[in-house]
Order: C-alpha cells, then structure tokens, then sequence
C-alpha cells in the first residue's frame, strides 16, 4: 500500500544556479552531489522521510515546467512567507496575487502559498487546516474561510 510521496525530481537548466536557490529553503538538506551527472539531492524535513532531486538537462536540455508542493506546519507558513521575502522570493496565492490573503482549497481544507524557483517550476508551500472538508465550496481566501469556520481572521490570514 502506498503511504506517500518520497522523491520528486526535476529538470534545471543551471544545476548550481538551482542549488543555490534550494539551499535557501528552510527544511530543504543537502544530501548528495555528484557533478559528473550536474545532480543534487536534498532531504526535506527529516533525513530518510522525503527527497527532492535536481538534474541539469536531463533527460534533455528541454526544461518543462514542474509543479510541486511541500508540506509545512500551519504556524510557520507566516514565519516562512516571511523569510522568503527577506530573501527576495515573491510568494503569491493561487491566483497569482502577491498582495492578496493566502487562498484556501475547502475540499481538503488546506491553505498555500506559491512561488517559482530559477526555471520557472512552480512551488507550493501547503498547511492542512484543522477544519472538515467543504468541497461544496470553491478556493476563497483565508479570512473568509476563518469566517466561514466561525472565526475571526488573525494577522496570518490577512
């Protein structure tokens, strides 16, 4: 029975170029390199649990767009939004907005951020919320579906 995701990998036009920017995502371990194949691997979270790899044109020079999404707690997806401003990394929410509230999908429920590395990949940073699922609903802001659940938005879902 399959039990969840352990390895991605992609396709980077410039291996180094790409591992500079993975090594300034927090959670991301580096792990191996071999440069005769222009590769590297990083743990995500804990070494053994899951595993992202980048691979300069393979299986050829082609970079097609990617997307993927990591998971990460509820309470530091703010803290990391953040972080990856202070490092001059635009976020957006799933509409491409990056001075809108985060969205949220109500079939899940889960909320997410998105942002894109060196070739264009897109990356998500996702949270399950502690909420039943309303797939009845479509993706809607944050603080709408603080006000929907009976709460009041707190600053992390403006």
């Amino acid at each position: 029975m399959i039990k969840g995701l352990f390895e991605t990998h992609i396709n980077v036009s410039n291996y180094e170029k790409s591992a500079a920017f993975y090594e300034r995502l927090p959670g991301l371990i580096p792990l191996h390199e071999d440069a005769a194949r222009k590769s590297k691997f990083y743990w995500i979270g804990r070494p053994g649990e899951a595993m992202l790899g980048i691979r300069e044109n393979y299986p050829s020079p082609l970079v097609q767009r990617q997307h993927f999404a990591f998971r990460v707690e509820l309470n530091d997806l703010e803290s990391t939004r953040r972080m990856l401003h202070g490092q001059g990394i635009s976020t957006t929410n799933f509409f491409g907005e990056s001075d809108a509230p985060l969205s949220v999908f109500p079939f899940m429920p889960a909320v997410s951020l998105y942002f894109e590395d060196p070739d264009g990949h897109s990356i998500e940073l996702l949270s399950m919320l502690p909420d039943a699922p309303r797939p009845e609903l479509a993706i809607m802001p944050w603080p709408e579906w603080e006000e929907t659940c009976g709460r009041t938005p707190g600053p992390a879902g403006r």
